[in-house]
């Protein structure tokens, strides 16, 4: 099967087994932030809270597109890990799905919301890191400018949650002045048929929405596997004719030929002599080819290849004002470079039912103690009605964007921080329950640098195995 050895084919189902592993954590990991209101004002019984949560966290997977996945496997440049041996790039992936397990399991341990985006965006940074510093680590090995991209959205999420959380609990004051709003749930009692169907109508949108977003994660950490262990048969999308690509590659070559390089600055210079030098690769394995079964079975990574770099090379030419281009010329470049994306941006049907699945089993698990610290420990009052329904739905918009931005967000931070709102709005600060809020703060502070740490380490440790 693809070629391979048979103990490197068992390597490669153990890291597809772990990637799997990863979700189904993340699914009883993030399960609290969808059920809690739900379970907690007794909208819904325990178990089918979770059952429908975990259906809604599926269907989200399915239906949430790759950007979040593609700016996931983008984190580490496919360079750091096709150019190593086969055994290399199983250290690199087994220890940042290692490190992102075991920080998830010891927060969920000890009742903490932590963030699962954090914890795999933190164990790939590590291994990149880890590997740019090794003899011949051939330079930086993470992609600064995509990370950068998604620690602004992990950052600014929660903020936003928490202050648009404060302005929902205002409006809500405002134009529904109903008491049972705003009371503390009945112990045994379901609440009034509205506001029953509210609490369930957010609980279906966050579950929906974290599917969409943090199962992403999952199917980029799988393209990721995948592409660094067997890229000749992951490296595009197997469902399109490479050949097809030579009518975009014809207007990108178009554009770039209409530039004068003696009318460029230096480094402009430098990059569309980098642009050329793609396309003129490009041309080459394209060739004389009139048949897709002509293309050796290494040229499909070379293709990759040479796509990512004329997207990346090409947008930095392009964003240089001095390059005399006109909007037109431009916006030809740009859906030409769009459309050769779409072989390399891709996720298999069958990648996703992994991904679904195991996340959608992890949900209907490990509930309960996360259950407890979003409806108790947050705040010094008991949540409310109003405060669970607005808390939750601005968390499911503050994800729906994200997801729809292509940006990854953490469920857990956006969903607590709303919840603090929400308190914050009820009786002002003090209504805070400091030493809960701290544990929780000091998890986002501590995820990113432990994970890491962590996985730099096992990475070191893991390829120390292998020569």
């Amino acid at each position: 099967m693809f070629g391979l050895e048979p103990h490197v084919l068992l390597l490669l189902a153990a890291c597809l087994l772990a990637a799997c592993a990863f979700e189904f954590v993340n699914g009883f990991h993030d399960t609290a932030n969808a059920v809690a209101t739900v379970i907690y004002t007794n909208t819904l019984r325990p178990w089918v809270a979770v059952v429908w949560s975990a259906f809604w966290n599926f269907i989200g997977v399915f239906s949430g597109g790759i950007g979040v996945a593609m700016g996931i496997v983008y984190l580490l440049p496919v360079e750091s890990l096709v150019d190593q041996n086969v055994y290399h790039g199983i250290a690199m992936v087994g220890a940042l799905i290692v490190a992102a397990i075991i920080w998830n399991i010891g927060t969920w341990y000890y009742g903490i919301p932590s963030s699962s985006s954090h914890a795999l965006i933190g164990s790939i940074l590590g291994v990149g890191i880890a590997f740019s510093l090794l003899p011949g680590g051939q330079g930086a090995a993470v992609n600064w400018g995509k990370a950068g991209e998604s620690g602004l959205a992990l950052l600014l999420s929660p903020i936003l949650g928490f202050t648009f959380t404060i302005l929902a609990m205002f409006l809500l004051k405002r134009f529904f002045p109903s008491k049972a709003l705003f009371k503390e749930p009945h112990k045994r009692k379901p609440p009034p048929l509205f506001i029953r169907l509210t609490l369930i109508t957010t609980c279906t949108l966050v579950s929906f929405f974290h599917g969409s977003n943090d199962g992403q994660k999952g199917v980029g950490l799988i393209m990721l596997i995948l592409i660094g262990i067997v890229p000749i048969h992951f490296a595009l999308d197997t469902n399109k004719n490479p050949l097809d690509l030579r009518d975009a590659l014809g207007r990108v070559e178009y554009v770039i030929n209409r530039l004068n390089p003696s009318v460029l600055s230096t480094k402009d210079q430098e990059m569309l002599a980098a642009v050329r030098l793609q396309t003129a690769d490009l041309d080459r394995v394209f060739a004389g080819k009139t048949k897709v079964d002509q293309l050796p079975k290494q040229a499909r990574f070379e293709i990759r290849r040479d796509i990512l770099l004329l997207a990346n090379r090409g947008k930095k030419l392009l964003g240089s004002d001095q390059v005399p281009l006109s909007t037109a010329d431009r916006a030809t470049y740009t859906k030409a470079i769009e459309e050769m994306k779409t072989f390399t941006d891709y996720a298999p049907w069958q990648v996703l039912l992994m991904v679904s699945l195991s996340l959608a089993c992890g949900t209907t698990i490990g509930w309960q103690r996360i259950v407890k610290t979003i409806g108790e420990r947050i705040g010094k009052e008991h949540l409310t009605y109003a405060q669970g329904a607005s808390s939750e739905l601005v968390a499911a918009a503050m994800i729906g964007l994200s997801t729809q931005s292509g940006l990854p967000t953490s469920t857990t931070h956006v969903l607590t921080s709303s919840i603090a709102g929400s308190m914050v709005a009820s009786r002002g600060v003090k209504n805070i329950n400091p030493s809960m809020v701290r544990s929780i703060a000091l998890a986002w502070v501590l995820t990113l640098p432990v994970t890491m740490v962590l996985s730099g380490l096992l990475f070191l440790l893991f390829r120390s195995f292998t020569g």
